[in-house]
């Protein structure tokens, strides 16, 4: 197994996962104030959609980002897979975010980092790793 690429991937969801969820904390926090400010029938529907793009967004690019910072190569089933997985889990709980003082549930959360971060040790070995084995040919 190779646990340092995991603890790497850990922090990096971690901090993924907290940032995409206050910027839609937030973010549907300005939605709700323009829907209550306007007078038409789809006020805060603009601020809405963006909020929920730019979370989407947001999280495989963090992945990527912290993933790189950290010196790790092949990351694009963790990007993918983890990019995929927020889109439904922030989907589901819309509702639940998009309340005042609303949030996902904790243990959707938990279970949410805990698949990136089984995902972060996939993907192909990076050169020093390769450098490092053994050859049993």
């Amino acid at each position: 197994m190779r646990y340092a690429r995991h603890a790497k991937g850990a922090l990096t969801v971690t901090a993924a996962t907290a940032a995409s969820h206050t910027l839609m904390s937030s973010g549907y926090t300005w939605a709700r104030d323009s829907a209550t400010a306007g007078d038409t029938v789809f006020s805060g529907a603009f601020e809405f959609l963006v909020t929920t793009a730019a979370s989407w967004a947001l999280m495989p690019l963090v992945l990527w980002a912290g993933m790189r910072a950290m010196g790790e190569v092949g990351n694009t089933v963790m990007l993918v897979t983890g990019g995929l997985f927020w889109v439904g889990l922030s989907g589901y709980f819309i509702d639940d975010i998009d309340r005042a003082g609303g949030q996902i549930p904790i243990l959707a959360l938990t279970a949410y980092v805990l698949l990136c971060t089984g995902l972060a040790g996939t993907g192909p070995s990076t050169a020093a790793e390769t450098a490092a084995e053994p050859n049993l040919s």
